[in-house]
């Protein structure tokens, strides 16, 4: 299974906040600690927000935050939620396969993208930001490369 751009974006904005001093890193911050477009970076924020798992704070001081469903959150869960409850392959799409009724694959491999977000389930945000894995986050990201005003 492969994960999605978006995916992949959020888990990595959930590990760098994960790692947030009491300096709050906005949008753009975070954008630019991990050579992502801002755009991109923005909406995967806002679906966190949508989430529970990341607080935009407005105005002076402001910036995002992982709220304590967030360090808490099942990486599992996440991913699900995420990558939507879709099937690996699209056995109904514009071209119905001609097997769907009686396929023993479609089956299997529904069992397997369990098992690999089961896989995930036992890990929360904050395991992910563990040593060696967040010290050497905080290292890459360095400090915030100049603020800008909101979130």
């Amino acid at each position: 299974m492969r994960l999605t751009r978006f995916t992949d974006l959020a888990l990595r904005v959930l590990m760098r906040l994960a790692v947030a001093d009491a300096d709050l890193p906005t949008t753009r911050d975070v954008a630019a600690a991990m050579e992502v477009p801002y755009t991109h970076t923005a909406k995967v924020v806002a679906r966190l927000q949508h989430l529970g798992l990341v607080e935009a704070r407005r105005g002076r001081g402001g910036g995002l935050a992982l709220t304590a469903a967030g360090r808490a959150a099942p990486v599992g869960g996440v991913v699900r939620e995420l990558e939507g409850a879709g099937d690996v392959v699209d056995c109904e799409g514009a071209t119905p396969c001609p097997l769907r009724g009686a396929c023993v694959l479609r089956g299997a491999l529904r069992r397997a993208q369990e098992a690999f977000f089961a896989a995930l389930d036992p890990l929360t945000v904050d395991d992910l930001v563990a040593a060696p894995t967040g010290p050497l986050l905080l290292g890459i990201s360095g400090g915030p490369p100049g603020r800008t005003a909101g979130p």
